[in-house]
């Protein structure tokens, strides 16, 4: 069933949408009256509609029910991921949004080969949100991740809420033992090429951070946080 985020709290028994979405279900899905659709509000909360009225850029749904999305995770997990080179960082948050984060920060560490300017930045972000609502759309997720600014690791570290994990080639916890006081908030650190220092490492155990590992082998920066993220959504999630 077709999927649309709405910027608002959907209150009524009819709800229009314009623009981008609407040309997309009228021109792109050749959407009629009468078939269904999902539409998430900013609370999480999932609307099941069917379309009354389709006009140009514009159609009309009549809201059958809505509910609490149960996509969501059970645990919030903010991802610091050190900016890798080239365009990984895209298949990053398309592939995290898709698992379960629920939100990213982009950060500048000490061995990030990749430095863009703010111009860069800024316009890099803007496309790293619309990869996230894309993931976000295609994967039923009951709200959109946000993709924050790119901040310094030092920033990262002081901005970091709830259980603070960072993952080290050079060894740590496991997964499963991190996770074993049921966190209901993870920060967690992922390194670009190359990983982290150890004094970026201490700066991290020093304001309460735990050391994690992802086993033997080394993963690329691409790899890492997609392994971390799915091995937390895997301890936390309450499938039953």
């Amino acid at each position: 069933m077709p999927h649309f985020f709405v910027d608002e709290e959907i209150e009524s028994k009819e709800y229009s949408l314009f623009g981008e979405d609407g040309r997309h279900i009228s021109k792109s899905l050749r959407m009629n009256k009468g078939e269904s659709l999902t539409l998430c509000s900013p609370s999480g909360t999932v609307h099941n509609c069917v379309v009354e009225e389709i006009s140009g850029d514009m159609v009309k749904v009549n809201v059958l029910s809505s509910k609490i999305s149960e996509a969501e995770p059970d645990v919030k997990v903010t991802l610091y991921q050190a900016l890798p080179k080239g365009d990984k960082m895209e298949l990053i948050i398309q592939k995290a949004v898709e698992i379960g984060v629920s939100e990213i920060v982009p950060v500048i560490s000490s061995r990030c080969v990749s430095r863009p300017d703010k111009k860069s930045l800024s316009k890099k972000t803007v496309r790293w949100q619309k990869i996230a609502k894309q993931a976000a759309m295609q994967s039923g997720r009951g709200i959109v991740p946000k993709v924050k600014e790119c901040i310094s690791f030092n920033d990262a570290v002081k901005s970091a809420k709830g259980d603070k994990v960072i993952f080290y080639e050079l060894g740590g916890e496991s997964v499963k033992t991190i996770l074993k006081d049921k966190p209901s908030e993870i920060s967690m650190f992922i390194g670009s090429e190359g990983g982290f220092s150890s004094e970026e490492v201490n700066l991290v155990t020093e304001n309460g951070g735990r050391k994690a590992t992802l086993g033997k082998r080394i993963l690329r920066a691409e790899t890492a946080p997609l392994v971390a993220l799915t091995l937390i959504m895997y301890e936390t999630d309450n499938m039953e």
